[in-house]
């Protein structure tokens, strides 16, 4: 297959995470999500618990775009100034560049469709799902709390969609910031692995 990078945003609890594995087994390619982290940690200095943790909150600094000039010269032991926040978000943005610059992959979440907005083998996938699957996933899967579950998807939801919006501009979930978006509730995981198998081959990105 030719060069070939798979974004995956998603919905908590929509099985995009899962998607993008069980897509990157099929493809023969590598597969990056709490990787990144690690690698981000060696990067800026921070522990990867820290990162972890503070990966989807907006920082205090001002509200600003990046372009892919800065992202692209990002030199973390240069970056003193920088708030906390925003020097996690470039880490993480400067190792998922340097991962699309290896060869195929597919990367999930950090706003990898953004960053590597201008790749030429880009294909950006937005997974969702019906909210009572979603939830039924997060408390069988995730063993959170069923009690509390209505409350903490809004919380990830709108912490993910305000984290996007202030690194990017853009929507979280736009219908014009993805390729493809997809209904696991309505086609299903393996499904949605197919779909996207079927685009990659019916665009050319594999035989």
């Amino acid at each position: 297959m030719s060069n070939t990078i798979i974004t995956i945003s998603r919905e908590f609890g929509s099985g995009g995470r899962l998607v993008g594995e069980k897509l990157a087994q099929v493809l023969g390619i590598p597969f990056y999500d709490s990787a990144i982290i690690e690698m981000a940690a060696e990067k800026s200095g921070l522990s990867p618990s820290f990162i972890e943790q503070n990966e989807e909150h907006i920082p205090n600094s001002f509200l600003f775009n990046l372009s892919a000039s800065a992202l692209s010269s990002y030199k973390p032991s240069l970056q003193y100034d920088t708030p906390i926040n925003d020097k996690t978000f470039f880490a993480q943005s400067a190792v998922v560049r340097e991962l699309a610059a290896q060869g195929s992959c597919v990367i999930v979440g950090r706003c990898a469709d953004y960053v590597l907005r201008e790749e030429p083998g880009l294909v950006r996938i937005f997974v969702c799902a019906e909210a009572e699957d979603r939830k039924k996933r997060a408390v069988e899967n995730y063993g959170l709390d069923s009690a509390t579950i209505d409350s903490r998807l809004k919380k990830i939801d709108k912490a993910r969609a305000n984290y996007y919006k202030f690194y990017t501009g853009e929507n979280w979930g736009g219908i014009h910031e993805h390729d493809l978006i997809i209904n696991t509730s309505f086609i299903g995981v393996d499904g949605a692995v197919e779909v996207i198998r079927t685009l990659l081959k019916e665009k050319g990105f594999i035989d």
